[in-house]
Order: C-alpha cells, then sequence, then structure tokens
C-alpha cells in the first residue's frame, strides 16, 4: 500500500493527482484533508501549494472548486506567488458571476421575490428547481469568491495582470448587486483600484494646485488622509495635517488610529466626493482625475488605515502647478454645492 505524504503539502498533491485523473472519491477525501490540515502547514507547502491548487482549479466540480479557490487566496496571504494563482482564480471567478447573474435572471423568469441569502449549506432543492444547479452554486458561493478574489487583488503585479478583465468582472458583479439587492463591497472596491493614477488636485482656499499621483488606495477614507499628509504636512497649505502614525497606517503599517478630517472632498461640479467612496468616483477632465479640496464643513472622524490591510498604498506629490496652469485647472470647477436632506 502507497501511504500519501502527511500534512497539508500530502493533501494538495493528492488532491491535484485526482482532480488530474478526475477520480471522485479519492479528491473527496484529499478535499477534506486541505480544510483539515492547512491550518498548520508548513511555509514551504503554503508556498508550493496555493499555484499547484490554483493550476486544477477550472477542473473542480463548482461547489468545491470555491473552498478551494480560498485556500489559494489564503496561501497567497501568507506568502505563495499572487501572480501564479491569480489566473486560476480569475477564471473561477468570473464564472462564478456569470452563474450568479444567469440565477438572478431565472430566479426573476419564476416568480421572483426575496433573494435566498446563501448559508453554509448547500442550495436546497426548490432552488435549484428554480434556477439550475450551476447558477445556484454560483450565486451561493459568491461570497467564498469574493474572499479568494480580493486575497489575490491585494497584489499590485495582479491587478496590473488584470487589465481591462476587471471592467468585465465589475460590470458582471454590478448587474448581479442590482438584481438581488445585495452588496459585495470588498470585491467591488478591489476591482476599482487604480494604480499609477494621476490626479489634479485644486485647494479652493489658497487657489493653488498639485500634480499626484495615486497607488493601492482602497476608499477615500485613506486618500483622505494621504491626500492631507502631503499637502498640509508638506507645507503647501494650511490646515489640519495628519501625525505620522495616522500616514504610515494608511500606507503599509498594520492597525487603525483615530484621524479627523482636513478637507471636503468636492467634484468639479460641486458635487461631494464622500470617503465611504473609492477614488475611482473622481471624475475625469481633460484625461486627468479632478478634485477639489474644500475647507471642512464640519469636524468629521475616523479610524485611519487601510480598508484593505494586505494591500499597501500612497499619494505622490509631483509638483505644484503654477499659477496660471492651476487657473486654467480652475475654470473647470463650480462652486461647491450646499448639502441638502
Amino acid at each position: 500500500m502507497i501511504f500519501s505524504k502527511a500534512g497539508f503539502g500530502g493533501a494538495v498533491a493528492d488532491f491535484e493527482a485526482a482532480v488530474v485523473a478526475q477520480d471522485a472519491k479519492r479528491s473527496g477525501k484529499a478535499f477534506i484533508r486541505l480544510q483539515e490540515t492547512f491550518g498548520q502547514a508548513k511555509e514551504a507547502d503554503l508556498l508550493d501549494g496555493g499555484p499547484r491548487l490554483a493550476a486544477v482549479l477550472e477542473q473542480v466540480p463548482p461547489g468545491p472548486r470555491a473552498v478551494v479557490a480560498v485556500l489559494v487566496g489564503a496561501c497567497v496571504e501568507r506568502g505563495a506567488d499572487a501572480e501564479r494563482c491569480a489566473p486560476g482564480v480569475r477564471a473561477g471567478l468570473r464564472a462564478a458571476l456569470e452563474a450568479a447573474a444567469a440565477f438572478a435572471e431565472a430566479w426573476a423568469a419564476t416568480g421572483g421575490g426575496p433573494f435566498p441569502l446563501p448559508d453554509a449549506d448547500e442550495p436546497g432543492e426548490e432552488i435549484v428547481e428554480r434556477t439550475g444547479f450551476d447558477a445556484a452554486v454560483g450565486w451561493w458561493t459568491l461570497p467564498q469568491w469574493e474572499m479568494a478574489a480580493v486575497a489575490l487583488l491585494n497584489h499590485r503585479a495582479v491587478r496590473a495582470d488584470a487589465g481591462g478583465d476587471r471592467e468585465g468582472l465589475l460590470r458582471l458583479l454590478t448587474a448581479v448587486e442590482e438584481a438581488s439587492g445585495r452588496q459585495f463591497r470588498s470585491l467591488g472596491h478591489a476591482l476599482r483600484v487604480l494604480d499609477d493614477e494621476p490626479l489634479v488636485a485644486l485647494h479652493r482656499t489658497s487657489g493653488t494646485g498639485y500634480a499626484l499621483r495615486f497607488f493601492g488606495i482602497g476608499d477615500n477614507f485613506q486618500l483622505h488622509t494621504l491626500l492631507a499628509d502631503a499637502l498640509i504636512g508638506g507645507g503647501h497649505v494650511a490646515g489640519h495635517a495628519p501625525s505620522p502614525h495616522e500616514v504610515a497606517v494608511c500606507r503599509e503599517t498594520p492597525g487603525q488610529v483615530d484621524t479627523v478630517g482636513s478637507f471636503d472632498l468636492t467634484a468639479p461640479d460641486g458635487g461631494r466626493l464622500w470617503n465611504e467612496g473609492a477614488p475611482a468616483d473622481i471624475p475625469v477632465v481633460d484625461g486627468v482625475r479632478l478634485l477639489v479640496l474644500d475647507e471642512p464643513s464640519y469636524r468629521r472622524s475616523w479610524p485611519a488605515g487601510r480598508f484593505f490591510p494586505g494591500m499597501r498604498g500612497d499619494v505622490i506629490l509631483e509638483r505644484a502647478l503654477e499659477p496660471a496652469e492651476a487657473e486654467r485647472w480652475f475654470a473647470h470647477v463650480s462652486p461647491a454645492k450646499e448639502l441638502t436632506g
């Protein structure tokens, strides 16, 4: 009798071989061992196992495929090569989103009603009869695909490799969210993260403007603090500058620390851009994202940090605009609108 290697490394090898051989009984046993042994896995087994599991994801049945994808994401969080793991997870995410969209269509076509909330169990017989098995599993496993995909999208190289595919995934996600009424906020934000993105920030009070570049920013809370550091902390405009600790946790230092707002973030048309939003919400004017920084209309505090704790982000000040250049940008700007309601 041939005994398998013990531990997570052995479970990966058994699962990989069984999936390739389409041996359902053996892959089922190895699937259980993957979950049982992951918590005690050695670093070398995690580094090796993540890419190997990602490579066979497409051949795994839809239900357990999502669980294996979560394990791949967990391996990446503990050091496995994100770029090697990304194609398999991205393909699985697309398939799950397409299936979830089909679920939404079938659900509406068979009477509609409140969307069932995925739970730890498999979708029930009544749900499968209404929508079909693959569509039901797509909807049921979408939270797991969100976990796996976000773990991979924490890495800048993965975001770059995804390219325009992220836009297609975001369109699918938006359709599913609108149909279901459920938000997959982490996945939505991760798919919208911008890298090496130019930004012109206009400080209305001083009439000055600044050319900046940013990457890896998960939400506008993080952007707000890093902008305040670059412009107020850098001595370019007056206002409340965040502390070094507040800035550090918005770049790559773990944890959170309380901070206070330094600006109102305003769109060129005068509308408010909320901290809860993302930098991708900032309108593009003449090919560049254009943001107006107004004096804070009220005192607002929040825990400074990163929306994605595993994602490094920063805002880099490239230069102050010449007065004439700033004036040209201000020509695109309307007065700030009064908040109503």
